[in-house]
């Protein structure tokens, strides 16, 4: 039987790539000039470490930017809340990977409420996907694409 999985990934290498270009780029902007601004990298744990809200938000920008450009959808980014001190503001952002347990309800009961003939269920951190024939399937894959659930979503392991 024809199956697909449903995942939301994100490619390390072009995260990484594009922190570095954004560290670069606050590097040689005048406005940029004296301070402490930079991006920080740990997983998916990225920090947004600036001299105040107003650097923090613009370094934000510059990131997005860069995230884009280098393919990666920012609809994967969660921002937190500003932590400041005296000496720095830190504004901690989540890239989210994987489709987590809620998603994953809310993608079967689209799945379900649509009366497309296929079944499907969630194994770990993607959601399977198996049906009789491959138009169900694309269909699936379309009524996804046009769901609007704030995670980006990749189709792999299409199967016939």
């Amino acid at each position: 039987m024809p199956s697909f999985d449903v995942v939301s990934e994100v490619d390390k290498h072009e995260l990484s790539n594009a922190v570095d270009q954004a560290n670069r780029e606050v590097g040689q902007r005048f406005d940029f000039k004296g301070s402490k601004a930079r991006v920080e990298r740990d997983e998916y744990k990225l920090t947004i470490i600036a001299d105040g809200e107003f650097q923090a938000k613009q370094l934000l920008e510059i990131l997005q930017t860069r995230l884009a450009k280098r393919g990666i959808d920012i609809d994967c980014l969660e921002v937190g809340d500003f932590a400041s001190n005296i000496a720095e503001t830190r504004l901690p952002v989540t890239v989210r990977e994987g489709v987590d347990a809620d998603t994953g309800r809310k993608l079967n009961k689209l799945i379900k409420d649509s009366k497309i003939k296929v079944t499907s269920q969630m194994q770990q951190n993607q959601l399977r996907v198996t049906g009789k024939n491959r138009d169900d399937l694309q269909a699936v894959i379309a009524l996804i694409r046009n769901a609007k659930l704030g995670v980006p979503f990749q189709f792999t392991n299409f199967r016939d």
